[in-house]
């Protein structure tokens, strides 16, 4: 069986959204052809589209060069062909990111052509029931990224809380806060708000988006954080240094997370040794594939770190995320952008294709590949290019 054609499509809630209130903007979609009928579908999460064009699908571009007419063997051998062929590049950025979701799409074909999921491939269910929230040794656990219409003060409290209640009224069991472009007080505030709304029986992430530049002024907000149980602070600052990470690190008891933008084991690497970082958010694009992200786990479980994938875009990436949570047994948590309070009828249509949450929890998908199937009626109606 050989690679036969690469195709891009894009799809969005229109042309001129904001995806930090939950719309999907115009996402690049990569679909693999073979020429013996298989195909394999992954998302391209922020890179421009009109670069995934650039780059992949007919035979003369960078990409189409690589793969088509390769015969689909382990997709590791696929991986190391395309990574080999940024030696005289930068290997950092949009050429990676288009690599992993590639590498996605052809993890998809390969578990097909194997009549297994994904993540038996991968190296099967290495988790046990200590390892997860409510003893779920064979299902995976997302949290709700929570984020408001405006920012800071009470619009920002009441809509993310209200959003929380509604979201645990389901069942969810995880929610992570987003006081950003707020000041110190009102990190500290909203997870208060969120403690004396839902109590203290679901777990609490918070995420500043990089908002602070001093050590000292995040370290006291970490303290008063610390007694409202949070399960990690992400990005306070910028991630170009990771020095003010670890001088955080050294006054905190709560784990910092990062990594939602970090592409290769590389950065992952100096997170975790230079950075102290102890929560690593890698996308399963983003990062360099599934290839990749399985490389990361296995680092960070020698550092004993945490490996909590993100995941702000669709449950098409979503799909790969809960294949490598099932496979990682250092992965309690993945994120989870819920359709049901975002105003996108995208978001919500390719939620409903998906992997369904039941009392928050994700069951191991049981299907070849990955197995998410998106709809040819939606991406019709949702087609911006």
């Amino acid at each position: 069986m050989k690679i036969a054609r690469l195709e891009v499509f894009v799809i969005g809630d229109g042309p001129d959204v904001d995806p930090d209130k939950g719309g999907v903007e115009p996402l690049a979609c990569v679909r693999v052809h073979t020429d013996e009928g298989p195909t394999g579908l992954s998302e391209v999460f922020r890179v421009p589209p009109g670069v995934v064009r650039a780059t992949v699908g007919r035979p003369d571009t960078h990409f189409g060069r690589l793969l088509i007419g390769q015969e689909v063997t382990h997709p590791e051998r696929l991986w190391q062909r395309m990574w080999d062929a940024l030696v005289h590049t930068n290997r950092r950025g949009w050429e990676v990111i288009i690599l992993g979701a590639l590498d996605v799409a052809v993890w998809d074909i390969y578990g097909q052509v194997l009549s297994r999921p994904v993540w038996e491939l991968l190296g099967g269910v290495q988790r046990g029931p200590f390892q997860t929230p409510a003893g779920e040794g064979l299902a995976v656990t997302p949290y709700c990224t929570l984020v408001s219409d405006v920012w800071g003060g009470e619009p920002m409290f009441a809509q993310q809380v209200s959003r929380a209640e509604r979201l645990a009224a389901l069942g969810y069991r995880a929610f992570k806060v987003e006081p950003m472009m707020s000041s110190p007080a009102d990190v500290v505030e909203l997870a208060r708000r969120f403690r004396k709304a839902l109590g203290g029986g679901l777990t609490l992430m918070v995420d500043v988006g990089y908002l602070f530049h001093d050590v000292p002024t995040a370290a006291r907000v970490c303290r008063e954080l610390e007694p409202l149980d949070v399960f990690f602070f992400e990005t306070p600052f910028p991630v170009d240094s990771p020095a003010p990470y670890a001088e955080l690190a050294a006054r905190t008891s709560i784990p910092l997370a990062a990594g939602e933008h970090g592409v290769t084991r590389w950065e992952f690497l100096d997170l975790m040794d230079r950075g102290r970082v102890s929560v690593v958010q890698p996308y399963m694009t983003t990062c360099g594939g599934l290839t990749e992200a399985k490389r990361i786990v296995e680092l960070a479980r020698a550092r004993g770190a945490v490996v909590c994938p993100g995941n702000w875009s669709t449950q098409v990436l979503g799909a790969a995320t809960v294949h490598l949570a099932a496979y990682s047994p250092i992965t309690p948590f993945i994120e989870f952008a819920p359709a049901e309070v975002y105003d996108s009828p995208l978001r919500r249509e390719l939620q409903a294709a998906g992997f369904p949450v039941r009392d928050g929890s994700i069951s191991f998908p049981e299907r070849p590949g990955i197995g998410y199937d998106l709809p040819g009626d939606v991406v019709a109606r949702f087609r911006v290019a």
